[in-house]
């Protein structure tokens, strides 16, 4: 079924682009702004934002679930949901080898075999698209042996500052045209860092949104002076959404939880759970089918909808917490979180896009799902997708005919 699905997904996506001639002389660049919530823009003061939505598309994207960074960020790059990816949380273990997958582990972080999929950087070079990635999750990993034509080594420190990224954005459309890459995707860190230490909805999260408004609207306003510039379709989403979370909101782990049962623990929105005998899965979701504010399930009873349980390295039982609420026996302070169900309002991720491939003025009446932003790229390119889990037939509406 699942071959089925994947191969009536692309059948989808290569007939809509047989059906529209698409202008290789376009460029397109996706910007990513982590935590960039669905209604920060109607929150704060976004200027450039706002006139995107005027100029171009306004939408809202669902993320895939869980709604975390690296997953999701593997995601818009693959057109696959996590659980096909194989990316399936921040952190998680490898039944394989024992090895424990996770951001700050640069092992296993860099290990090509974690990465399933075709990221956009690469279904594009390997059709003739000059690609370029400003630090997007994955692009730094040696995926089927390649990168895309130029990338940053997220390893390598200091990191380009977020003026500086804004900069090498600017410097690769200025190459020579015989190197000029025609996809560049760039990504950074906020507003999720200040969400999470601060909350969604604060003065500092306003300070941070309205920074990068600000931010993106020099990039725009120096890339608007380039000859290329009406050629150039410029998107800004993001991974996920953000919600607050607080110390009065955990429900604890220890008073149900057998340490004899337990093999690991990865996460806590949601909480994998490896255990040590097959049958302690059945003890803890038992000790925990009665405990408010969470839901727990056996891999195999995993709801459809989440599209999660498939990939072998799930955990054996999943707690999923309710909006605002953790799994976890450490000392939380109020702010942000995410990683919640990913059909709810609070994890929904803004999308503006802009640029000749563009409708003008056009608000998507409802929401998409973030799989299909890799079918969206790839039709923009002129590319064949590889196989995935989205449709360019959902996101469709947001182009001009013939573009």
């Amino acid at each position: 079924m699942k071959k089925l699905r994947l191969f009536f997904s692309l059948f989808l996506a290569l007939s809509t682009v047989a059906l529209w001639a698409v202008d290789k002389e376009q460029y397109t660049i996706i910007v990513s702004l982590d935590g960039f919530r669905w209604d920060y823009c109607d929150t704060y003061d976004t200027p450039f934002l706002n006139a995107m939505a005027a100029k171009g598309v306004k939408a809202v994207m669902m993320p895939s679930f869980p709604s975390k960074t690296f997953p999701n960020h593997y995601t818009l790059a693959t057109g696959l949901v996590p659980d096909h990816h194989g990316i399936i949380a921040n952190s998680f273990k490898d039944r394989a080898t024992g090895k424990r997958y996770s951001l700050g582990n640069a092992e296993t972080r860099s290990n090509p075999a974690y990465y399933g999929g075709d990221p956009i950087w690469l279904t594009a070079k390997r059709q003739g698209v000059t690609t370029a990635t400003v630090y997007w999750v994955g692009s730094d990993v040696a995926i089927k042996g390649d990168h895309a034509h130029y990338w940053h080594d997220y390893q390598k420190k200091p990191l380009l500052t977020d003026v500086e990224r804004a900069d090498e954005v600017l410097r690769l459309l200025q190459m020579p045209e015989s190197e000029r890459p025609h996809f560049i995707m760039c990504y950074f860190e906020e507003p999720d860092h200040t969400g999470h230490v601060a909350g969604p909805i604060t003065r500092a999260c306003r300070r941070e949104v309205e920074h990068l408004d600000s931010l993106l609207a020099y990039m725009w306003n120096r890339i608007s002076l380039l000859p290329e510039a009406e050629k150039i379709n410029l998107i800004v989403t993001g991974d996920h959404g953000m919600a607050w979370t607080d110390a009065e909101r955990t429900v604890p782990v220890k008073p149900y939880i057998k340490e004899e049962w337990v093999d690991a623990i990865e996460g806590d929105l949601p909480a994998n759970i490896y255990v040590k005998q097959p049958q302690f899965a059945d003890s803890i979701v038992a000790a925990l089918a009665n405990v408010d504010h969470i839901r727990v399930w056996r891999k195999a009873d995993i709801p459809a909808y989440l599209q999660y349980g498939s990939n072998p390295n799930v955990g054996d039982v999943l707690v999923l917490p309710d909006m605002g609420w953790l799994f976890t026996d450490r000392k939380v302070r109020r702010g942000g979180s995410h990683g919640f169900d990913h059909t709810a309002a609070d994890m929904h991720v803004g999308f503006r896009a802009m640029g000749p491939a563009f409708k003008v003025g056009y608000e998507k009446p409802d929401k998409f799902a973030n799989v299909c932003i890799y079918p969206l790229l790839c039709h923009l390119l002129g590319v064949t997708p590889s196989p995935c889990d989205g449709s360019l037939d959902s996101v469709a509406d947001m182009l001009i005919s013939g573009n």
